[in-house]
């Protein structure tokens, strides 16, 4: 079951291919356009290698100088030595980076390393979860061209920011020996850019992607049995579950808050010119970071779900139709709604290649 998506409008018109098209040209003309603006930037940064010394401390007065050669110190610097080597060290950004090496990183290792763990247990014990029924052959409209280019644009671009920003996070505890120093300086730049310029993008998807599809991701009374039965693991029979099961709206609720969270502290993190302190963006950066690195874990588990772990699922986010089977074992509620609606494969074949009125949808009644 693919969890990302909940709506299915009544009708879909004949400009919704268009208009998909033109979602992916723009998304293409901005991924360009910020890709050279990226790499520009990062030929400006290694021309000028001081700038960010000047901008990340403020300035330092003879009386803080004097201070710090006396050895005293106080709430906000303190003396470091090494090596005969005297540093001025900000007390909350050694804070922040005490937070992010001891803590977050952990984290990030223990919740996706576990996801994929459970996964890989999971489906060495339990395997595939395929159709009780035979196909009936006879298919049902779930999702209209535009939210599948919508759902495919949003999740491209996560996968992208992921795997950009686990290779920030952990990348220089394996690349460095794997390929070199010179390899690894490569990796990191076009992560740094491709996660900076990608992440606006992906934050106004999000954006749309949610507000499309949050008629169906409200919460219903049904929800807490598909819950209590694990979705169909525990006891026998289905559980109901109307056009979104209980898992899905889970899904979708967790990137309306904590999804939004990710988006508005990179945000933070990726524009430091609205008057936000230091201080501050450490704890975007804090809040970012595990945000994310949940995330991440959960979308694993979506993923799998969606692709490998359930027969008939990825279907529907490819082609915009499901077997009548999938959608009375999976979705009852929403199959009893649009089973009138049914069409055979040989219908859905002709509405693909223009040959009837393929753009109406055969969708649920409102």
């Amino acid at each position: 079951m693919n969890l990302l998506t909940a709506q299915a409008p009544v009708r879909v018109p004949r400009s919704g291919k268009g208009l998909a098209l033109g979602i992916w040209r723009l998304v293409m003309v901005a991924l360009v356009v910020m890709l050279s603006l990226g790499f520009t930037q990062v030929a400006v940064a290694q021309a000028e290698p001081d700038r960010e010394m000047r901008t990340a401390a403020p300035g330092i007065t003879a009386d803080q100088w004097r201070q710090v050669r006396s050895g005293e110190t106080d709430a906000n610097y303190r003396d470091s030595r090494y090596e005969s080597d005297y540093n001025l060290i900000n007390a909350s950004g050694e804070t922040w980076r005490q937070i992010r090496n001891r803590w977050v990183s952990p984290f990030g290792l223990i919740v996706i390393g576990g996801m994929i763990s459970v996964i890989a247990l999971f489906y060495l014990i339990v395997g595939r979860k395929h159709l009780e029924e035979p196909r009936t052959g006879r298919k049902l409209f779930r999702w209209p061209l535009f939210l599948r280019a919508l759902h495919w644009s949003v999740a491209s671009l996560f996968i992208v920011l992921a795997l950009t920003g686990l290779n920030l996070l952990f990348g220089k505890f394996i690349f460095p020996t794997l390929f070199g120093a010179a390899v690894w300086s490569w990796m990191t730049s076009a992560s740094y850019v491709a996660h900076n310029y990608l992440g606006p993008i992906f934050g106004i998807l999000l954006v749309i992607l949610l507000v499309s599809l949050i008629k169906d991701n409200i919460p219903k009374k049904h929800d807490l049995e598909w819950f209590k039965k694990g979705g169909g693991l525990v006891g026998k029979g289905h559980v109901d579950a109307g056009f979104a099961n209980g898992g899905e709206k889970v899904w979708y609720w967790l990137l309306a808050s904590v999804g939004l969270m990710v988006v508005a502290s990179g945000f933070v993190l990726d524009f430091p010119n609205f008057g936000q302190s230091r201080d501050t963006m450490q704890w975007a950066n804090i809040i970012h970071a595990v945000g994310a690195l949940g995330l991440t874990a959960v979308a694993i588990g979506h993923i799998y779900i969606g692709t490998l772990g359930t027969e008939g699922s990825l279907e529907g986010m490819t082609t915009g139709y499901v077997d009548e089977t999938w959608a009375k074992e999976h979705h009852n509620l929403w199959y009893e709604e649009v089973k009138d609606q049914a069409i055979s494969e040989e219908e859905v074949a002709a509405r693909k290649s223009g040959d009837s009125s393929s753009d109406v949808s055969a969708s649920r009644p409102s």
